[in-house]
Formats: structure tokens, C-alpha cells, sequence
């Protein structure tokens, strides 16, 4: 681990046991972490000055974790996000890396996973640049037409199939180009492969 063991990760998941044992492994990695049952429990807390995560479950009851992001922006609260979700919902992870979230765990997640995406999250918390050479190393990537249709597909959270029946191409040559683009992003997840490629789709909408 490095040393952002003193940063305090706040978990929120409505699953009492999965949250307990999250912040128990947290806290004998060496980081303070909280824990919390809802969007409400959260927001009502005492707010912590120290760098932080939210380690934050997208189904909750009441306000998910979808809408907790949206107030934490409406509060201008830089807080990183990591989700965490029982199933891979595709479109709604990339709406939730598109808000910002800087990676997206399925149940049940892996330790090894956990660190480095609390890793990834509170390196931007604390490095300001980190964004900067985030969006610089997409410079100069060159795609065919077909990878930018493709890549449009995903961002927006299609399917491969739902692409596929749009273009008129077969299933399996959708996941060649995906892989194709993961491959010169340089994303090792769907996370990563939105994340990285937001800003090309900026700057191919503004031509």
C-alpha cells in the first residue's frame, strides 16, 4: 500500500454484513474507514476534513448511489467515487463514469481490486495533475471511422450487439474493435475505456 493509508474511506451499502467486512479490511490495510447504510446516513454524518474515498453500492434504498454523486456535485463536494454493484450494469456505470466516478467494482470484489481503485480515486484526490495527464495521454490517437462509431456506442452504453444491429456487422467483429480500442487507450476496464476516451468524444464533437 502506499501512503494514502491515512485518507478515510466512507462506505456505503445498505448490506450490513458486505459493509462491515469492507470497512474491517480497509481498516487493517492501515486506512480510517466509516461506514454507512444509506445516501441519508451519509450525508447526515459529520463531515471529515481528511482526504477521503466513497466506496459507494449503486442500488440502495431510498436515494441510490447514483443520486448521492449528483448531490455531492450539487454540493461541490471533490470527494472521489468508487462504485461497487451486485451486477454489471452497463449502462448505468457509464453514466456514473461520465459523472466523474473513478472506477466501478461488481460483487464480489477482489482485495487486490479494492486497493488499487482506492488507490487510483484518492491519487486524484491528491493530485491535482492526475486528470491533466489522464486526458494528455489520448492525444494523438488515431481511429479508423468504424472505431469512433464503435467507441460512440460505448460511451453511451450500448451493447455489443445493440452496435452491431446499428452497423450492420456482426457481434464478434463489435468485440475485436472494442478490444482494438481498449487496446490503444490503454484501459485495462469498461471504466477505464470510457473514462479515457470522454475527452476524444469531446473534441470530435466540437469539430
Amino acid at each position: 500500500m502506499s501512503d494514502h493509508t491515512e485518507a478515510v474511506i466512507h462506505v456505503v451499502d445498505d448490506d450490513d454484513a458486505l459493509r462491515v467486512a469492507l470497512t474491517r479490511l480497509l481498516s487493517h490495510a492501515g486506512f480510517t474507514a466509516k461506514g454507512y447504510a444509506s445516501a441519508g446516513d451519509f450525508l447526515v454524518a459529520p463531515s471529515d476534513a481528511a482526504v477521503g474515498c466513497l466506496l459507494l453500492d449503486l442500488e440502495l434504498p431510498g436515494p441510490d448511489g447514483l443520486d448521492l454523486q449528483r448531490a455531492l456535485q450539487r454540493m461541490g463536494n471533490p470527494m472521489p467515487v468508487v462504485f461497487i454493484s451486485a451486477h454489471q450494469d452497463i449502462p448505468r456505470t457509464v453514466m456514473a463514469m461520465k459523472a466523474g466516478a473513478r472506477d466501478f467494482l461488481v460483487k464480489p470484489i477482489e482485495a487486490q481490486a479494492l486497493f488499487a481503485a482506492i488507490e487510483s480515486a484518492l491519487a486524484s484526490a491528491n493530485v491535482e495533475l492526475f486528470a491533466e495527464d489522464a486526458v494528455s495521454s489520448t492525444d494523438g490517437i488515431d481511429l479508423s471511422a468504424r472505431e469512433q462509431v464503435v467507441l460512440r456506442g460505448v460511451v453511451a452504453g450500448r451493447l455489443n450487439k445493440q452496435i452491431a444491429a446499428e452497423l450492420d456487422l456482426s457481434e464478434r467483429t463489435i468485440k475485436s474493435c472494442r478490444a482494438d480500442l481498449m487496446h490503444k487507450f490503454h484501459a485495462h476496464s469498461l471504466a477505464d475505456l470510457v473514462r479515457l476516451a470522454a475527452p476524444v468524444m469531446r473534441a470530435q464533437a466540437q469539430v
